[in-house]
């Protein structure tokens, strides 16, 4: 099972995206045109002949009164929800990056199967990154299949620890590289973490001079452990390259550390990098087809359910062309009719 997710445009601009600081400055503006207004309008008044302008200026000041009244209904959403951002369009849709710039947008994610190439499980997520749904899209698909798949592959951005774990304890073997595995480009230097070797008996770290770096305190946080050198790093022939600080070198080693060398020894087996060359050819094809040959560059419906139905409706009519391609229309038919 091949998983990946592409941003497909909202039927909302960007330009109607509010966030609490955006929110902050044009209630400032807001009021100090208001204060204008009301100013110009006392000025008016002592003149009688300025009555036409002081109609005009009442006009703005009611239509000012009305845009200051909908930013604070935004703002008072934003912290009732503790949202960060929300559109006025459509309030589902999310401002995504991609490479062809920032826009209001929807995540669209796909599950192919290896041997059809067909869509066994579409669904649309308003969350930018694809860090949070590796598990949730593989279980999808395994229910739609009525069973588990034996492999589940996925490139980085869905590398979450937490997610591959979800998969790895049902016994379905995980096809996902690290960030760093992803970027082989990035060239290793001799102090680099990787040269250091961890001890799980004394539960500290070895560098490449056989100094020991003890255990120093934990980040509940980013979930990681911190090991540090201390003195011994400063007697080091090395310091000042390997670290210049006074209390030594850190390693930081994360709550999973022992699952992710699992996975990234996983990834690296031969087998694993034959199904990790498919990946692009079979679950990056339909997004492809529909983006580049229907032309589909953008919802029309609003809202996360009504796009849902339509990226459905998308993965369906994909379905049914990649099908005629197998079986033909007479084979589709017959096994339709069985």
């Amino acid at each position: 099972m091949f998983v990946d997710g592409t941003k497909i445009r909202a039927n909302a601009s960007i330009k109607n995206t509010w966030t609490k600081n955006r929110c902050d400055r044009h209630l400032k503006n807001i009021d100090k045109r208001i204060k204008e207004i009301l100013s110009a309008c006392d000025a008016a008044d002592r003149k009688e002949k300025d009555r036409a302008s002081l109609v005009k200026m009442k006009e703005e000041l009611k239509d000012q009164d009305a845009l200051k009244s909908k930013v604070q209904n935004i703002l008072s959403e934003l912290k009732a929800e503790d949202k960060k951002s929300t559109n006025t369009t459509d309030t589902d849709c999310k401002i995504m990056h991609s490479a062809q710039g920032s826009h209001s947008a929807y995540n669209v994610q796909s599950a192919v199967d290896e041997k059809h190439g067909l869509i066994v499980n579409s669904d649309v997520v308003s969350e930018n990154s694809d860090i949070h749904q590796f598990a949730e899209q593989v279980e999808q698909a395994n229910e739609t299949l009525d069973k588990k798949c034996q492999t589940a592959c996925a490139d980085a951005g869905y590398s979450g620890i937490d997610e591959l774990e979800k998969i790895d304890e049902q016994g379905i073997k995980v096809v996902v590289p690290s960030k760093k595995q992803a970027h082989k480009e990035k060239k290793e230097t001799p102090f680099d973490k990787s040269h250091f070797k961890y001890d799980p008996v004394g539960d500290c770290y070895i560098c490449p001079q056989g100094h020991i770096l003890k255990y120093n305190f934990t980040n509940t946080i980013k979930r990681v452990k911190t090991y540090r050198g201390g003195s011994a790093c400063r007697r080091c022939c090395h310091f000042g390259k390997c670290t210049k600080y006074h209390r030594g070198r850190a390693v930081t080693r994360s709550f999973k550390a022992e699952l992710k060398q699992k996975l990234e020894a996983q990834y690296e087996e031969l087998e694993s990098q034959k199904i990790y060359a498919l990946r692009k050819q079979k679950v990056e094809l339909p997004f492809g087809h529909i983006k580049r040959n229907l032309k589909v560059d953008s919802f029309f419906l609003r809202g996360l359910d009504g796009v849902k139905a339509k990226a459905s409706v998308l993965a369906s009519c994909f379905n049914i062309a990649r099908m005629i391609s197998i079986v033909g229309v007479a084979g589709l038919i017959t096994k339709l009719g069985s």
